[in-house]
């Protein structure tokens, strides 16, 4: 073969490498927090080349204490994000159109963990007690909850006093609270590391006091679903991030594994990232991706039980559709 020829055919390969890669539809994921296995789908789903099958270039883009997911995608930072389902209907009546395209998460992780000694027994006890709540969307659940059980969060014999509880367990670890939010699959288990021992702890899983609302949700904008080819795109981004849910679900230590690669922080342990996992993988057993009704009907209750000042003011309407996982599905 002479030179020519060979340089032609290399650039030929050259630019055929260049178009595949420009042909890759790009998707923007923004999560709801860091890079941790509460987010291990994705992670896998980018690892193991299920977006790469579907003709996909997906960057996921971290979260953490100062972003606000719907705030992205209002922005126009992010073609899909993950966000709890309290978060999203309230901010979508307060006119950020939210459309929940996928539901991966069956069940709810959050919990409030309490002191033995703060005398805390059952949701009663919580009278007269200050309690860890996280805010930025989180609070929702809390707040139904209180207001089911007629508990003013203003504080007195009667009420609870909210501590704006920052995203660590300190106020429970310093005493500074009865209890404090956490969940089952993280903030629980940073209570253990730090000594406390589960003897020593009474949890409240919001699962158990039927006010469970849904967590872990696919939120776009309700006017990109008008475009058929954005439709598409999310079509093959819900297939392929199911795929690599339902791997991560029946390999969770290699899971927690890819995670801990793609965490630039350096900051996750690889005993708390396993043990994360196999927590994880109890939220999302169960769903193949499509919202179910009873589930979403359940948190809209929940939310529009907050007395005066419900979360939402209203039942929403258009606020999910089975049009992309019906499709992602098949």
């Amino acid at each position: 073969m002479n030179k020519k020829l060979a340089s032609l055919l290399a650039a030929g390969v050259l630019s055929l490498t260049a178009f595949q890669a420009n042909a890759a539809d790009k998707v923007t994921l923004q999560l709801k927090w860091v890079t941790q296995a509460q987010f291990a789908g994705y992670y896998v789903a980018n690892d193991k080349g299920f977006y790469e099958e579907e003709g996909l270039d997906v960057e996921i883009k971290p979260g953490g204490p100062d972003i606000a997911p719907p705030q992205v995608i209002a922005g126009g930072g992010a073609d899909v994000i993950v966000d709890w389902m309290p978060s999203a209907l309230a901010t979508r009546e307060k006119g950020v159109p939210l459309v929940n395209i996928a539901q991966p998460f069956k069940r709810s992780g959050m919990m409030l963990t309490c002191l033995k000694e703060s005398g805390v027994k059952t949701p009663e006890d919580f009278k007269g007690k200050t309690l860890g709540v996280w805010f930025f969307g989180n609070e929702y659940p809390f707040l139904s909850w209180m207001a089911q059980l007629k508990i003013p969060t203003d504080g007195g014999p009667n009420g609870v006093t909210v501590l704006k509880q920052g995203f660590n367990v300190d106020p429970l670890i310093q005493k500074q609270a009865a209890c404090i939010s956490t969940m089952t699959y993280n903030e629980y288990w940073q209570v253990i590391d730090a000594g406390i021992k589960p003897e020593d702890l009474v949890t409240f899983k919001y699962e158990d006091q039927g006010v469970a609302t849904l967590e872990d949700g696919l939120y776009v904008l309700e006017d990109k679903l008008k475009d058929p080819a954005f439709k598409e795109k999310m079509v093959k981004f819900v297939r392929a991030s199911m795929k690599g849910w339902k791997y991560a679900e029946e390999n969770p230590d290699e899971a927690a594994e890819i995670v801990l690669e793609n965490d630039a922080t350096g900051a996750q342990t690889e005993k708390h990232q396993k043990r994360m996992m196999g927590e994880i993988a109890k939220l999302t057993a169960g769903s193949n991706g499509a919202l179910d009704e009873a589930d979403f009907k359940r948190t809209v209750e929940s939310l529009l039980s907050g007395g005066s000042d419900p979360v939402i003011s209203k039942e929403p309407e258009g606020a999910w559709t089975h049009e992309i996982t019906d499709e992602a599905l098949k």
